[in-house]
């Protein structure tokens, strides 16, 4: 294969057989849960990384089905999301996800940085109630219920915080284990078609795992919730800041470049 060849495949692994296509990545019918809840601003400012800002000592635990998704097929996500602000502007920093599909687990971490992890969240209606799980191997750490379409959202709010910045910390070590990635990426939903959204009272249960640790940032109060269906784009990224742009030489370019050199 020559170089040119290699050059021009090289979007994903493995070069000869992707684990996932080229974008764009269009989901349909994409299906939220949402509790906001308070916890400890302590912890909260310890796990968010600078420059971000920690708005309010308030977390988000999502649960999202996804049915019908461009090139990562049907599959259920979970995780905490953390409003924060990055340099006067609003948005979110993702601090952590769980899936069930391999494909959006390997796009999602190479291209934006997303912190995916393997497990199996479920969102489903069960008769009067709308009802997330998140279980890690056999082992449960995350349940929340909210009553199902009790009140319509305000739908303009909604579409507004979809279309808010969205921010993950990239990191790709270097082949000898020295950080050769360390970035701020920001991203954001495009193309929202928002078909409804609700709200109604709900309630989130946390438990400790060692290798899930949602139950670190621990509920101290349920705030709101909110149920949405939405068809989006979700869109490439940026680079807004580089963890290792100042740093030392050793830290830029890692032992393996001072080996081959």
């Amino acid at each position: 294969m020559h170089e040119d060849t290699v050059r021009a495949r090289a979007f994903a692994m493995p070069l000869t057989s992707p684990a996932y296509p080229a974008g764009p990545y269009r989901f349909r019918n994409r299906e939220y849960l949402i509790i906001t809840y308070r916890t400890d601003p302590q912890k909260l400012r310890d796990l968010v990384p600078e420059p971000l800002q920690v708005c309010e000592p308030l977390v988000k635990f999502e649960f999202i089905r996804m049915p019908d998704s461009t090139g990562f097929g049907d599959y259920t996500e979970s995780g905490q999301v953390i409003p924060v602000s990055f340099r006067g502007r609003k948005g979110s920093y993702i601090h952590c996800m769980f899936l069930n599909d391999h494909p959006p687990i390997a796009g999602g971490r190479e291209l934006w940085g997303f912190p995916k992890k393997l497990a199996s969240p479920t969102l489903r209606t069960e008769t009067d109630t709308l009802v997330g799980t998140l279980d890690y191997g056999p082992v449960r750490v995350a349940t929340a219920t909210m009553g199902y379409k009790h009140g319509a959202a305000d739908l303009s709010a909604v579409k507004t915080s979809l279309g808010e910045p969205n921010f993950l910390l990239k990191v790709i070590p270097h082949v000898d284990g020295t950080p050769r990635i360390c970035e701020l990426v920001e991203y954001h939903l495009e193309e929202i078609n928002l078909q409804g959204a609700w709200t109604g009272p709900a309630a989130l249960n946390l438990w400790s795992h060692a290798l899930a640790p949602v139950a670190e940032l621990p509920v101290l109060e349920v705030v709101s919730a909110v149920h949405i269906i939405a068809d989006l784009t979700l869109a490439l990224g940026k680079v807004v800041h580089d963890y290792l742009a100042e740093a030392e030489p050793r830290y830029r370019k890692g032992r393996a470049y001072e080996l081959a050199e």
